[in-house]
């Protein structure tokens, strides 16, 4: 596999076999689409009981649903982990796959956009989900529309097509 750079990147837009909606050619550098913060969130209830996390685990059972206006902002305290989600919705063809990673001007400030499950499937057509976590020592007010992350593009070697639990994807 190797990584698609900048202008790769711009040729696979154009014949579609990347498709990142909504894009500012802004958001492209010399190796990743920056991605920005939506507006949906989901934060772990507080509570005290043992939840177990099997196959048939669902997260839904310990989370909320939060929306966050444009203009306002998600407190995350030091510790804590709440799930987002991107603007953007990434449809990759069946032969490039990606990588969804922080931006180190944030991790700085001790924010991990994405704690595990980085790896993107080739052929997904879904917004990303983004694990956040405060590693750092003060809390942190998220914005929608903070360019939070970036995805990296890879080229595969064959084809496949990603058919799994998240492949419609538009809520965290």
């Amino acid at each position: 596999m190797s990584v698609l750079i900048g202008k790769e990147i711009e040729k696979a837009l154009k014949n579609r076999s990347i498709r990142v909606e909504p894009l500012d050619k802004s958001q492209i550098g010399p190796g990743s689409i920056d991605l920005t913060l939506g507006n949906d969130f989901r934060i772990f209830k507080k509570r005290s009981k043992l939840y177990h996390v099997r196959n048939d685990s669902l997260f839904q059972d310990i989370t909320q649903d939060v929306h966050v206006k444009d203009g306002e902002y998600i407190v995350i305290k030091p510790g804590e982990m709440i799930l987002g989600i991107t603007r953007e919705k990434i449809s990759l063809a069946d032969s490039i796959s990606g990588r969804l990673e922080g931006r180190s001007r944030f991790a700085r400030f001790g924010l991990a956009v994405h704690v595990t499950a980085g790896f993107m499937h080739p052929g997904i057509s879904n917004h990303q989900a983004l694990e956040i976590v405060n590693l750092g020592h003060a809390p942190l007010a998220l914005y929608p529309g903070t360019r939070i992350c970036q995805f990296i593009f890879e080229k595969c070697d064959g084809r496949a097509k990603y058919k799994g639990r998240f492949a419609e994807q538009v809520k965290p």
